[in-house]
């Protein structure tokens, strides 16, 4: 062999270590897979997060992997359609199912797969057989394929070494049927599991519709990975609530912050926080948490129901305000969201719950946040629920008031300051709300502004539910103080010593004389 033969051999086996490399790290994630080969594929952040999770499964560190997303983010292409074809790549033996909640939709996918094969496989050795035309159940030439069918149309031949499972429920109207998500679940346990292969992995990709949907039940019947469950959960609320995510956002968003999307750039936090903003505007509060946030709320045995708080909204009240107030429920028993609403009784002895500043808010911040809305709608009077930390709400607030004062010598803040009234529950919380949901049903109160997400807690709430929502809490407080509601001294009690004693006083916050 000629030297200058062996230098060309030499050099087409480092090529093809090269291209071996590369085609290693393009089959990384169904991501990186997706850009190589599709210019119009656009990555995202929380596109980035699923397939990474996806590669995780792959290399065997997650068995069972579930992704809670709003619609139209990238979830299905991305998961469903790159990821089915990125799996095959990888594992080209590999018999995979896909299922969602209809035939044609499950077909549908599988079509776009197959597809991508036969444009892009031929590098990663896949191959169509020739005998394979129907498009529910197509074969390689490898030994691998997919099969494609609904939820109720069963799953039948081989077993499956990968299951896939696209939005199982269609619709608000089939999830809210107990009937439709028993068969949903029927089809998971009976059709899919017994066509599970011996450490088949499963992919469950969904947007939530109901607090029992199939998400749902198989989080209770098989658990959380991060409890000691089998599943890995994948949960991406359109504004970051860590609440919803064990208190922390798997995209490191604060409370608040948009989910990125496919169709705007994702330097363009604005642009996603309006689409997501205009969503939640347009969208039925129930649908709102379920859909865009996925935690899905039972509506029945509810205090009141979304017609009525419908009913209730009144934007642009002709009614004179005669006493302005804000009222807060400071995190605590367990819980991070800090209620505070603010609203005004009117010359038509109404209450309307005006401005809605609740959200998960730190010690430092919730009582800069309240003295700023009692600002911003020149309120004069606060209140303050202390069941939990005592008086230490009342200091707080006074010392936040004053350093706005510092910060503002001019304006609001340097007028005399509101007075603070701090309350005590004095019965549970079903005791505390029942009066004011009558109140509501004989519209002695009114929702003056858009204010989906208590309206939301309002018309989901269940007495048995552990959790205390801190928007309805505040918005009890204010109306059991502004409105003449029978019985209110049985549930709430005005703290001795604190506002009594101010008022008597007449100094206020940081010892400012109050206005009277």
């Amino acid at each position: 062999m000629t030297t200058d033969a062996a230098a060309d051999l030499a050099a087409l086996a480092q090529l093809n270590a090269s291209l071996e490399a590369l085609r290693g790290d393009v089959l990384a994630t169904p991501v990186t897979l997706a850009r190589a080969l599709d210019h119009t594929y656009r990555v995202r952040p929380h596109l980035r997060l699923i397939g990474d999770a996806l590669a995780d499964v792959a290399a065997g560190r997650v068995e069972r992997l579930a992704i809670f997303t709003p619609p139209q983010v990238g979830k299905s292409v991305t998961v469903s359609e790159w990821g089915v074809f990125w799996w095959l790549a990888r594992h080209p033996r590999h018999a995979v199912i896909l299922t969602s909640y209809a035939a044609s939709l499950a077909h549908r996918r599988g079509r776009r797969v197959r597809r991508l094969v036969e444009a892009y496989g031929a590098p990663y050795g896949l191959v169509l057989d020739r005998g394979s035309k129907a498009v529910d159940n197509w074969q390689l030439t490898a030994g691998g394929g997919l099969r494609s069918a609904g939820m109720d149309g069963g799953i039948t031949g081989n077993p499956g070494d990968a299951i896939w499972i696209d939005d199982p429920h269609k619709s608000r109207a089939e999830a809210n049927s107990r009937t439709l998500r028993d068969r949903v679940h029927n089809s998971y346990s009976a059709d899919l599991l017994t066509r599970r292969a011996p450490g088949a992995p499963i992919i469950l990709v969904m947007t939530r519709w109901h607090p029992d949907d199939l998400g749902a039940r198989i989080l209770a019947d098989e658990g959380r990975e991060d409890e000691g469950g089998r599943w890995r959960v994948i949960h991406l609320p359109a504004l970051a609530d860590p609440a919803l995510t064990g208190g922390a956002d798997p995209l490191g968003r604060k409370a608040g912050e948009p989910l990125t999307h496919p169709k705007i750039p994702t330097r363009d936090s604005s642009a996603a926080l309006r689409h997501w903003l205009d969503a939640q505007a347009t969208t039925r509060p129930g649908d709102w948490g379920a859909l865009y946030q996925g935690n899905p709320q039972p509506s029945e045995g509810a205090l009141v129901t979304y017609e009525l708080l419908r009913q209730r909204r009144d934007y642009h009240p002709t009614a004179r305000p005669a006493r302005r107030a804000v009222a807060v429920d400071p995190a605590g028993g367990g819980r991070d969201t800090v209620g505070i609403i603010a609203g005004y009784l009117a010359s038509d002895r109404r209450l309307y719950w005006t401005h809605d500043a609740s959200g998960v808010m730190s010690a430092a911040e919730w009582p800069r946040r309240v003295c700023e809305v009692a600002a911003d709608t020149d309120a004069d009077l606060i209140i303050v629920e202390i069941n939990y930390g005592g008086d230490m709400a009342i200091r707080l607030i006074r010392t936040a008031w004053d350093a706005l004062r510092r910060e503002h010598p001019t304006g609001r803040y340097a007028e005399l300051p509101p007075r603070i009234e701090a309350v005590r529950g004095k019965a549970g919380k079903l005791l505390r709300a029942d009066p004011v949901a009558q109140a509501l049903t004989e519209d002695h109160i009114r929702i003056a502004a858009p204010l989906p997400l208590l309206e939301e807690e309002w018309a989901t709430w269940q007495p048995l539910d552990p959790d205390s929502p801190g928007r309805i809490d505040a918005s009890v407080y204010l109306a059991l103080r502004l409105l003449p509601i029978p019985g209110a001294s049985s549930v709430v009690s005005t703290a001795a010593g604190l506002s009594k004693t101010a008022a008597g006083t007449g100094r206020g916050l940081a010892g400012i004389p109050l206005r009277r």
